[in-house]
């Protein structure tokens, strides 16, 4: 079973979705022992890091979240969820993260079209196993102002480019985290989600 986080904020159900297509059997869960008795978990999101961060607290979901990631299990963040796993976002002052990458989420430059909206694509710096069977240069959905700026370049995984290239999938261990959307990328999203999914069914 894939737990999904349901902390009030993001597009649970077309991930969900994603999955079932797949083949997965998910949970769209906010209860902490939940999450914990998962086999993998994903956190989605849309929407400010701060509420974001807010709504994780009140919910009891942080610790749980931390203690699934130290268990092992295969941990996914997508969007503002691979901004919430960094130590502090620059948007509306400093907010603290969930701090299980070193780094920080900052906001795109000026003069470019905010929020980065559409398809464009990525370019690997290295292999990750959410990318088997995808092809460099692939083109995934990507709506967002804030990026993510690893303190440890190890932790970049694919860029993408934007006015400058900045880090679009971050992984280290059982912990990925991916800036676009594969629920809206069509088939390769697809194939990243059954990606997760086959690293879940192997734990």
């Amino acid at each position: 079973m894939i737990a999904i986080v349901d902390y009030g904020m993001g597009n649970l159900r077309s991930v969900a979705k994603g999955f079932e297509k797949m083949g997965f059997g998910v949970e769209v869960t906010s209860n902490p022992q939940e999450l914990e008795q998962a086999a993998g978990v994903v956190l989605p999101g849309v929407g400010a890091f701060a509420d974001a961060m807010s709504n994780l607290r009140n919910r009891g979901l942080v610790d749980a979240i931390h203690r699934v990631i130290a268990a092992g299990k295969p941990f996914l963040g997508i969007c503002l969820g691979l901004q919430l796993l960094f130590e502090y976002s620059e948007e509306w002052g400093i907010t603290e993260g969930l701090a299980v990458f070193p780094g920080r989420v900052r906001r795109l430059p000026p003069g470019l079209k905010i929020p980065h909206m559409g398809w464009n694509t990525l370019t690997y710096q290295k292999s990750c196993p959410l990318f088997q069977g995808i092809p460099d240069q692939a083109a995934f959905y990507f709506v967002h102002s804030y990026y993510v700026e690893p303190a440890d370049p190890e932790l970049t995984v694919v860029t993408t480019e934007y006015g400058m290239d900045f880090t679009s999938v971050a992984a280290k261990d059982n912990v990925y985290g991916i800036q676009f959307h594969p629920e809206k990328s069509s088939a390769l999203g697809l194939r990243i989600l059954e990606n997760f999914g086959r690293l879940v069914e192997k734990c």
